[in-house]
């Protein structure tokens, strides 16, 4: 059985929840579920610009588990880039 996940501190507020290609209607596209702590990872990370360090401890998680969390983010962004899927950002 898995440990229970520790709660993650998320600060950023995000104005929009869903990111899909222009020029396809929605009901076409598939769909990518980026998760709160993806989103607030790519933030402190790539918007503000924090080292690995300090952006993990502004989230109260290890080095370690942020950097997995980036990775699975950017991952998940890349493929829905690159084959035109729909973003949605789970709250």
């Amino acid at each position: 059985m898995p440990r229970p996940q520790i709660r993650r501190r998320i600060r950023g507020r995000f104005p929009a929840d869903y990111f899909k290609p222009a020029g396809i209607p929605l009901r076409e596209l598939t769909e990518i579920i980026l998760c709160v702590d993806e989103v607030e990872a790519i933030r402190l990370k790539n918007v503000q610009k924090l080292d690995q360090n300090s952006a993990a401890e502004k989230m109260k998680i290890s080095q370690s588990t942020f950097q997995r969390i980036l990775a699975r983010a950017h991952e998940k962004i890349a493929v829905a880039i690159c084959t035109g899927k729909a973003i949605r950002i789970e709250k």
